[in-house]
């Protein structure tokens, strides 16, 4: 079963999400601020082709924006925002209009990446950056062992709830609910 990388992200957030995404008979609800998400994505691709690599503390290097990769080792698949190839490194960069700053889920999504980006161009990604468009500041984060081995963990939890369509508890944080897609059909608030 081949997952994408926006399901390692919304396993971390709330699991209930990947299982009603999966085990639902439904097309997926889009929401205002999914959409919104979307086309502000395209606008900052668009303003960093034109910007230097400061923001990243790299001087030189190459970009690829909307880079579609798949791992079938990892049964993984997602499109990245941009990478970043300097000095024999490459680089994953992901959009994040989020005013809260950088989440457990946002770095867990990154790894995912990480493992995609070191399969598709066969080096080791030490490092990433998650772009935050509001503050219009890229925030790095170190992508460890432990981090590659719960991104692992992930992927075989959420094969295994959707196979055996075993609903999850829900979120302890509440607040996440408020936005949902998912939200009609969770009956949690």
């Amino acid at each position: 079963m081949v997952l994408t990388v926006s399901d390692i992200k919304q396993f971390v957030y709330c699991r209930r999400v990947v299982y009603f995404t999966y085990n639902l008979p439904i097309r997926r609800p889009t929401t205002y601020k999914m959409e919104e998400g979307k086309l502000e994505h395209d606008h900052v691709a668009s303003l960093e082709e034109r910007r230097s690599l400061k923001a990243y503390g790299i001087g030189e290097g190459e970009r690829e924006f909307n880079v579609s990769l798949f791992s079938p080792r990892l049964g993984l698949s997602g499109k990245l925002d941009m990478v970043i190839k300097s000095g024999g490194e490459v680089i994953p960069v992901d959009f994040k209009n989020s005013g809260g700053g950088v989440e457990l889920n946002h770095k867990y999504q990154l790894t995912a990446y990480a493992l995609l980006v070191e399969d598709r161009w066969n080096r080791p990604v030490r490092r990433g950056f998650i772009y935050l468009v509001p503050q219009k500041k890229a925030q790095e984060v170190a992508i460890t062992p432990n981090m590659r081995l719960f991104v692992h963990r992930v992927l075989a939890d959420a094969r295994e709830m959707i196979e055996t369509e075993a609903m999850p508890p829900a979120t302890r944080q509440k607040q996440h609910c408020r936005d949902c897609e998912f939200r009609n059909f969770c009956n949690e608030e």
